[in-house]
């Protein structure tokens, strides 16, 4: 599927702290939990508990959220498919919408029981 400038903006638009509980609740019915959840949150943004939970509580949008993270390094070995986007697909033009894509691929990976060490992507040698 192709991203358009529509589903990007609305991406864009959409507020963390309304689907933060989501991620959450689908985590902890495969039997994870919320500290695994924030690891890969921070992993991936550098974002420490209390710059999460203070995003959170301002009602950040992905677009704030996304401009205020410190994408690690390693995100561009995040590959596969997510709601039938192939993240490496998605333009460089709608990078908000990869980053967020990249970072369900983690949750996703979390929920299906996949240990951290292997969803912290490290550079091959």
């Amino acid at each position: 599927m192709k991203v358009t400038a529509e589903k990007n903006e609305k991406v864009a638009n959409m507020i963390f702290a309304s689907i933060y509980p989501l991620y959450l609740n689908r985590l902890e019915k495969n039997g994870r939990t919320k500290e695994e959840l924030n690891q890969v949150i921070k992993w991936f943004t550098g974002f420490d508990q209390d710059a999460l939970q203070a995003l959170i509580d301002e009602k950040a949008t992905f677009e704030t959220f996304f401009k205020k993270a410190k994408i690690n390094p390693n995100a561009h070995l995040i590959k596969g498919v997510v709601c039938g986007y192939r993240i490496e697909e998605i333009e460089d033009e709608f990078e908000l919408y990869r980053q967020c894509r990249r970072m369900e691929k983690l949750i996703d990976e979390l929920a299906r029981g996949r240990k951290l060490e292997k969803i912290f992507r490290k550079e091959e040698k």
